[in-house]
Order: C-alpha cells, then sequence, then structure tokens
C-alpha cells in the first residue's frame, strides 16, 4: 500500500520516471506476501481484506494517476522536453512538472481513471468469487498495472532517442491510441475470461504445461527485449490463457460427446 502511495507522490511530482519501480515493488510484495502468512500462520479474513485495500491503492489508484498525468502531456510539449534536454542519462521527471497542468476543460486524462474504477470492482469481485481460487476470471489487477507500467519507463528510456523505438512509443502514448487500450485493458478486468495462475502443486509437465511455456517465454522475451518485454508478457499471459480456455472446452466438449 505504501508502494503505491510513494508512486502516487512521485506521479504528481513529474516523476513518471521513477513511480513505476514502486508499483514494481509492490508487485514483489504482493506476490510473497502470501508466504509470509503461511510462514508466520497467519492467514486469516483480515489478511484477505487488507490485501485487497492495498491492491486498490497500488494496482487500481497508482496506475490511473499514472496514466492521467501521462495523457496531460501534449505531444508537442515531451518533444521540446527532450529537446531541451543536454544529457540523455537526466531523468525525464525532472522536467515533467513544470508541463502538468489541471485545467479542467481538458477532460481527457480523466478518462484514465476507469482504470480505479474497473479495478474496486474487480478486487470486490474477487473476494466473493469462490471459483477464483486456484485460477482466475478476469485480468488480475497487478497484470494489468504492469501493462501499463510499461509506458512511463518506454519513455524516458527511448523519449530523447531516434529510432523506431522512440517512435512507436511516441505513437503509443497519444491519446486516440492510449485511451482505447485503457478502455479494452480495464474491461478485461471484469471479463469473464478465464486466467491460469503461476501456482504449482507439483512441477511435472503434466498439468503445468501453460505455465512452463509461459515462464520460459518470459526469460526470452525479458532477455531480449528489455523493456519492451513488460506489456507483450502480459498480452502472452491473455494469449496463452485463452488458448488453455479454448483446449479445456474442446476437451470437455469431446468427453461429452
Amino acid at each position: 500500500m505504501l508502494c503505491g502511495v510513494f508512486a502516487i507522490i512521485l506521479a504528481f511530482a513529474g516523476r513518471i520516471d521513477i513511480a513505476p519501480y514502486f508499483i514494481f515493488l509492490a508487485a514483489i510484495l504482493d506476490f510473497f506476501d502470501g508466504f509470509a502468512a503461511r510462514l508466520l500462520k497467519q492467514q486469516g479474513e483480515l489478511g484477505k481484506q487488507l490485501d485487497s485495500l492495498a491492491d486498490m491503492i497500488s494496482f487500481g489508484l497508482a496506475p490511473g494517476i499514472i496514466m492521467f498525468v501521462l495523457i496531460l502531456l501534449e505531444q508537442n510539449d515531451i518533444n521540446r522536453l527532450f529537446e531541451d534536454t543536454v544529457s540523455l542519462n537526466l531523468s525525464v521527471g525532472v522536467h515533467l512538472s513544470g508541463l502538468v497542468n489541471f485545467q479542467l476543460e481538458n477532460k481527457l486524462p480523466f478518462l484514465a481513471l476507469i482504470i480505479p474504477f474497473f479495478s474496486l470492482f474487480r478486487l470486490a469481485k474477487f473476494n466473493i468469487d469462490t471459483r477464483q481460487s486456484e485460477s482466475f476470471i478476469g485480468l488480475p489487477t497487478p497484470a494489468n498495472t504492469i501493462f501499463f507500467m510499461a509506458f512511463p519507463l518506454l519513455l524516458s528510456r527511448y523519449g530523447g532517442t531516434t529510432g523506431w523505438e522512440h517512435d512507436l512509443i511516441m505513437w503509443l502514448i497519444q491519446p486516440i491510441v492510449l485511451i482505447p487500450i485503457i478502455v479494452i485493458m480495464s474491461l478485461l478486468l471484469v471479463s469473464e475470461l478465464p486466467l491460469f495462475a503461476l501456482k504449482f502443486k507439483h512441477f511435472k509437465w503434466k498439468g503445468n504445461a501453460t505455465r512452463y511455456i509461459f515462464l520460459i517465454s518470459c526469460g526470452i522475451l525479458i532477455s531480449t527485449l528489455l523493456i519492451w518485454s513488460i506489456p507483450i508478457i502480459v498480452l502472452l499471459y491473455l494469449l496463452l490463457s485463452f488458448i488453455q480456455h479454448i483446449l479445456r472446452k474442446n476437451r470437455t466438449h469431446e468427453i461429452q460427446s
């Protein structure tokens, strides 16, 4: 929860180049909190509620605020920002704070708040949905947040360069492109799409094939594409889950037939 709060503070300070790292730290803590609870034998309803409340801050409100700030940045301002930067080693966030203005007539940035809105329903649904004990129904909020954290990181890395990386990230952060992505990903949070969880009951290939394919692919993508691998991994997660769902559905249909 505190990581999410720090990320929000940094976003409003214009440091959207640093804010994602606190989100990643929150994701790591979120992954290991269950292990810590079992180790300390402190599993209970209180931990379940605290987990969802913390997730709402770190994986609901924080990504919404970061995308809000990102959309506020006009394309011309971003280009001028990097033209004025003497060294590419200078942090982009140092210059962003002066560009962000909260003019209410500019309504587009507020569409980023779709992320916390749907995250709220996603987290509430997860708490009462007994089907999600070993897998997920709908995109988990941490995966959705990690997807969007790639955008400010890519901007700070390639915004002051030339080449296809620069052109692609500048195209992706255009409101006409970014806002539809926000809407689609937010709807996936509350969708009925079954998604696999990285929970191993055993380590045999059978029953874990999708998980192993995903983890191996993640290793290859991270080592070759670096920051670009972040959104691709989330999309791969969705694709593999969809394929697994179709295969299971066909298998069930064959058995019943």
